[in-house]
């Protein structure tokens, strides 16, 4: 009855406070944006082929068959299916996205813009298409379009500390949870952004950019573990995390390097690692039982210091990034 008992103030615990927000607050339950891109019907109705059936691969495919005038016609016609078609040309989706976002994000060049909901939107720093590395950054909770700054700040310096040389993706592709509350303890915006994260990443693969290592930064760190197994990925890197829903490293199915940073001052230590009638992530990936390679953290501070200019943290992500750590 005990176990039971304290099995159960834990569950709630988790329920209250898991979330990628620094602070408390109500949050409020959201529904995933999922499916094929908005415009899709008349894009089927013009005969052209579903995109959720061909998948990136078979996208890649259906664009190298065509001129590229007939390409920039499909982008000037369909923009919003065109700018979020994972395996489409990069350059084919900035166009297509520069008319439906416009200049909203600054020096970044948008790989996808979904306004519905909160709104998603992928941006790229750097050359995808000929950098020698990729890194895409995947956030936690209260980040959308509209609400893309912390994101966007944890990419450029990644950019930065590897001298400019890697391609940095900052990943606003799913449905975040919004402030503290059972969005944020359970896996159901998770497992439906780890299906657009995988899908991704096989985009990449299929327009040549290098395989990419992933960092994933609280509630994040959820998706990337659902994703895990059909994840196109070299290296997975947590931070923050309140766990995977896998009790280790060989759980989530990956050939992947897993790695993950947490720092003392981190209130996500704070955060009781269960996982019970749907509710919390499981297993501390920073605990050495998980089985991955720890990533030194000792100075940065907080739940977003991670990538905080000077840090050990930050040193050892860029490392990885350019393939230098071991």
């Amino acid at each position: 009855m005990r176990r039971t008992t304290r099995t159960l103030i834990t569950a709630a615990l988790v329920a209250c406070v898991v979330s990628g927000t620094t602070g408390w607050a109500a949050g409020d339950a959201q529904e995933a944006v999922t499916g094929a891109p908005a415009g899709t019907g008349a894009w089927r109705g013009a005969g052209l082929p579903d995109p959720e059936r061909m998948g990136p691969a078979g996208t890649a495919r259906f664009f190298a068959g065509l001129g590229p005038v007939r390409r920039r016609e499909l982008a000037r016609a369909h923009p919003t299916v065109v700018g979020n078609l994972d395996g489409a040309p990069p350059e084919l989706r900035y166009e297509a996205n520069a008319l439906t976002a416009g200049g909203r994000f600054g020096d970044a060049r948008v790989l996808a813009y979904d306004p519905r909901g909160r709104g998603q939107v992928v941006l790229v720093y750097g050359d995808l298409a000929r950098a020698a590395h990729v890194a895409v950054i995947v956030p936690g909770s209260d980040v959308d379009a509209g609400h893309v700054r912390p994101l966007v700040d944890m990419t450029t310096a990644l950019r930065r500390a590897t001298g400019n040389r890697t391609a940095v993706v900052a990943w606003a592709g799913y449905t975040t949870p919004v402030g503290v509350g059972l969005d944020a303890a359970t896996g159901r915006l998770a497992g439906a952004g780890a299906e657009r994260l995988a899908r991704f990443t096989e985009g990449l693969a299929a327009v040549g950019a290098a395989e990419p290592s992933v960092f994933c930064h609280s509630y994040g760190s959820v998706v990337c573990g659902l994703a895990a197994r059909e994840l196109k990925a070299k290296d997975l890197v947590v931070l923050g995390s309140p766990g995977m829903r896998a009790g280790n490293v060989s759980e989530l199915g990956t050939s992947a390097r897993v790695w993950a940073a947490k720092d003392p001052t981190d209130w996500i230590d704070r955060v009781p690692n269960v996982s019970f009638a749907g509710l919390g992530h499981g297993a501390d990936p920073a605990e050495p039982s998980f089985g991955a390679r720890r990533v030194p953290a000792g100075d940065a501070t907080g739940h977003g210091g991670y990538f905080a200019a000077g840090t050990s943290s930050l040193r050892a992500f860029a490392a990885i990034a350019e393939g230098d750590a071991r």
